[in-house]
């Protein structure tokens, strides 16, 4: 794995200021309370390169990260209560944007927490994806909360409840680490990938 030292790029807060310098962009979705900005940290094996906070709902912009071969695209996290109806369908509405106009977007990697069933919004997001056949992975975080048993257990149900394999999903921790390199190995894979494809199109 080639070394790098992640960097915060920009925020958008509407499409017109939307980022895309031609690399392949990978996309983190989740609840708001689903540790995005701690997996995040984890990728770069920084602390603080994402800000985290005990108050969900904090990440109301869209957030780029240059990551060398991709740029990462924190989207605003969904879900949380104490914010007006106007307000989530803002932060939905921009997410939509970027999902549906973003040329350069390579994947999206669906975070869920390894310890709850996923909610009526993340399987929503799954079959938005699933529709427009963009093309995603299912990554659980907070692994270090449950006994190695229990990860399995849960993990398993994860993938029923999205209708995928097993082998579709897997566990980390932003906490010990655990998982950070075969998300890596993904998100390097995803944006690969999407560089072959536009090569082979445009012959």
């Amino acid at each position: 794995m080639k070394t790098f030292e992640p960097l915060f790029l920009k925020s958008a807060a509407n499409r017109k200021g939307f980022f895309s310098d031609g690399r392949p962009q990978i996309a983190v979705a989740g609840k708001s309370n689903v540790g995005k900005s701690s997996f995040i940290n984890m990728l770069a094996n920084r602390k603080k390169l994402a800000r985290t906070s005990n108050t969900p709902g904090r990440t109301q912009l869209l957030n780029y990260f240059d990551f060398g071969n991709f740029v990462l695209t924190d989207l605003p996290g969904y879900g949380y209560a104490k914010v007006s109806r106007a307000e989530k369908e803002k932060w939905g509405e921009l997410i939509e944007s970027y999902l549906l106009n973003e040329p350069c977007l390579a994947r999206v990697i669906c975070l869920a927490d390894i310890r709850h069933d996923p909610t009526e919004q993340d399987l929503q997001l799954a079959e938005f994806l699933y529709y427009h056949r963009i093309p995603f992975n299912l990554i659980a975080t907070k692994a270090d909360k449950l006994s190695r048993m229990q990860a399995g257990l849960h993990l398993k149900r994860i993938a029923v409840k999205y209708n995928v394999g097993t082998d579709d999903v897997f566990a980390v921790s932003a906490l010990t680490g655990a998982g950070r390199e075969r998300a890596l190995e993904l998100l390097e894979g995803a944006a690969a990938l999407w560089r072959e494809r536009g090569s082979s199109e445009s012959e």
